[in-house]
């Protein structure tokens, strides 16, 4: 229950299918990086997920096809802060963010025509146009 990730009101997943591993984190810091494990990767298997039903599953691993390992893991690594705990929600709240995004369904685009009278005052103009460039022509005398 502690750590939980909320994805929507609907959908929560639970702190059993959430693996969570430190170990040591790159990049500048000095000695402190090299003595402390504070790289957090975040791993959650989409297959065996009781989170999601077979339609949400279905769609996770097509959006979400380039990030997944052959196995249906999702991966998230977190080393921005040099707090572990900072680190763990960071990569909890990243995990949340790309399931909510795969989740989401684009609302339909609903077909629209262009009225008859608008169709109508279009050409209009265009004949208005084209009687006013044939008045410019040549005239014969």
């Amino acid at each position: 229950m502690k750590n939980d990730v909320s994805v929507r009101s609907d959908i929560t997943i639970p702190d059993s299918e959430i693996e969570i591993a430190t170990s040591r984190a790159g990049g500048p810091g000095g000695q402190h990086v090299n003595k402390s494990n504070t790289r957090i990767t975040v791993r959650w298997n989409i297959n065996n997920t009781t989170a999601l039903d077979d339609q949400q599953k279905a769609r996770v691993l097509q959006k979400l096809a380039s990030e997944l390992t052959n196995e249906g893991d999702l991966i998230v690594h977190s080393s921005a802060s040099r707090s572990q705990q900072q680190n763990k929600e960071a990569a909890l709240s990243i995990l949340a963010a790309k399931v909510k995004k795969a989740l989401h369904v684009p609302k339909r685009r609903m077909k629209t025509r262009v009225s008859k009278s608008v169709k109508e005052s279009r050409l209009q103009d265009k004949k208005r146009r084209s009687q006013l460039k044939q008045s410019r022509g040549k005239t014969d005398y």
